[in-house]
C-alpha cells in the first residue's frame, strides 16, 4: 500500500486518505482507516518522530472517569474507553502505582458525598484510603480521601507501538513535513494538500479523497491557510512540571478535586512525576478567531518562567510532602480546548466536516482514551466505499 510521492513539482501522488498530524489521534485515525475500512493512507507530521507534541506534554493520565464529576457523559465514556485502552495498549501503561483522589473542604465544585454518588453512577471503583495514606494529607483542608483505579501511559512506548502498527500495515509516515494548504481539485481526487519538506525546503503535493486535520493546536492554522473559516477554539499555554518525589511517593499519584487544586502522578516516559495545578498550569490563553498570529511560531519563540514553585507552594497546603519535591523540568505546550467544555469540564471529541472543502475533516480530542470515540464518526466512510 506504499505511495510514491512526486519527485518534481509537476508530478502528483494520490491516496484515499491523508492524515495530517502524527499524535495519538492521527496515528489511531490512520490505523483505523487502513485496518478497518481498507483505505490507503499517508500520514504527514511536522516533527521528527511520532507523539512528540501534545500527546507527550500532558499528565499522561489514562482517565477512568473520576476527573469529570460535572460531566457524567464524559465520565461514562472514560470508563468504557479506559478499559479497552488498557487491554489493547497494556505494554504502554503503568498500572503499578496507587492512585488517590481527595475532595477539598472548601472551594470545591463537588462535596465528598456528591463525588461518591458520581463514582457509583458511572461504576468507578472507589474505596476509603488506607490510614497511612490519609495521614499524608492535611485533613483540616481535605474532606475525604479514596483509593481509586487510574493509570499513566508512557508516551515513548505508545509511539513505538503505534509506529510498529503503522509499519505493519505499510502506512507511509512522512516526518518533517509541514502541511501548508489544501485546495479542491477537478481531478480524480477531491483534495490536494501542499506540504513543505522541512529538511530541504522543497514543496510537494499529494491528492486524496479525504484529508483529516489532526494537528491539534494548528487546526485553525491549516484551515486559515486553506481559505476555510476558523473553528471556535481556545488555546492555552500550559506547563506540566516534572518533579522528583521522595522515595515513599515514587509509586503514588494524587488528585485533589474539584476546583483550583492540583494533581501529581507518575510520568513514565521520564521516570519522574508530573505536577499540574488548575490555577498555575495555564500561563496565558486566547481564542483563535480573535487573533491572527501563527500559534506554532508563537510557541517556538516563547520563553516562559516556570510556575512550578507556585504549584508546589499551594499543593503543600493540602499534601505537605510536596514541599520535598524537586523540580527537574518544565514542559510547555499549547493546549487546545472547545470553549463550551469550560462550562462543565466535558471532553467530547470534535469531528467537523468542512462544507467549504468537501472531504476535509478536522479532528480534536482531549484525552488519550477519546480515540475510540472516533470509530462511530468514521463508520459512514465504510458505506461509501465500493464493494470489492
Amino acid at each position: 500500500m506504499g505511495v510514491q510521492l512526486m519527485s518534481s513539482p509537476s508530478e502528483r501522488a494520490d491516496v484515499d486518505c491523508v492524515v495530517v498530524g502524527a499524535g495519538v489521534f492521527g496515528c489511531f485515525l490512520a490505523l483505523h482507516l487502513t485496518r478497518e475500512l481498507g483505505l490507503s493512507v499517508v500520514v504527514l507530521e511536522r516533527e521528527g518522530a511520532l507523539l512528540r507534541r501534545a500527546s507527550y506534554t500532558n499528565q499522561a493520565r489514562v482517565h477512568n472517569g473520576y476527573h469529570y464529576p460535572r460531566s457524567i457523559l464524559t465520565g461514562l465514556r472514560s470508563r468504557v474507553n479506559s478499559g479497552r485502552f488498557l487491554r489493547e495498549y497494556a505494554e504502554c501503561v503503568d498500572t503499578t502505582f496507587a492512585k488517590y483522589y481527595a475532595v477539598a473542604r472548601s472551594r470545591s465544585n463537588v462535596t465528598a458525598t456528591q463525588f461518591e454518588q458520581f463514582c457509583s453512577r458511572i461504576g468507578a471503583p472507589l474505596a476509603p484510603a488506607e490510614p497511612h495514606a490519609q495521614r499524608w494529607f492535611d485533613m483540616r483542608r481535605i474532606e475525604r480521601v479514596w483509593r481509586t483505579e487510574e493509570w499513566a501511559f508512557d508516551a515513548d512506548a505508545l509511539a513505538r507501538r503505534m509506529g510498529a502498527d503503522l509499519a505493519a500495515r505499510e502506512v507511509p509516515v512522512l516526518l518533517r513535513r509541514n502541511a501548508r494548504a489544501l485546495r479542491s481539485t477537478a481531478g480524480a481526487r477531491r483534495l490536494e494538500l501542499e506540504f513543505e519538506e522541512l529538511d530541504n525546503g522543497r514543496t510537494r503535493a499529494i491528492a486524496a479523497d479525504h484529508v483529516f486535520n489532526a494537528t491539534y493546536s494548528d487546526l485553525n492554522g491549516l484551515l486559515s491557510r486553506s481559505g476555510a473559516p476558523k473553528l471556535a477554539l481556545k488555546q492555552e499555554v500550559t506547563e506540566i512540571a516534572l518533579v522528583e518525589t521522595p522515595e515513599e511517593f515514587r509509586r503514588v499519584g494524587v488528585t485533589v478535586m474539584c476546583g483550583p487544586f492540583f494533581s501529581f502522578m507518575p510520568f513514565p516516559a521520564r521516570g519522574l512525576h508530573s505536577l499540574s495545578h488548575v490555577r498555575y498550569t495555564p500561563h496565558r490563553s486566547w481564542r483563535d478567531r480573535e487573533v491572527e498570529f501563527d500559534n506554532q511560531e508563537f510557541l517556538r519563540g516563547l520563553h516562559e518562567r516556570s510556575n512550578c514553585p507556585q504549584m508546589m507552594r499551594d499543593s503543600a497546603r493540602y499534601f505537605p510532602a510536596v514541599e520535598r519535591f524537586v523540580q527537574r523540568d518544565a514542559l510547555i505546550e499549547l493546549k487546545t480546548v472547545l470553549p463550551q467544555s469550560e462550562q462543565d469540564d466535558s471532553r467530547p471529541i470534535l469531528f467537523h466536516r468542512h462544507t467549504e472543502l468537501p472531504g476535509l475533516v478536522s479532528v480534536l480530542g482531549g484525552k488519550v482514551d477519546n480515540i475510540y470515540d472516533l470509530e462511530r464518526e468514521l463508520a459512514p466512510l465504510r458505506a461509501t466505499q465500493p464493494t470489492p
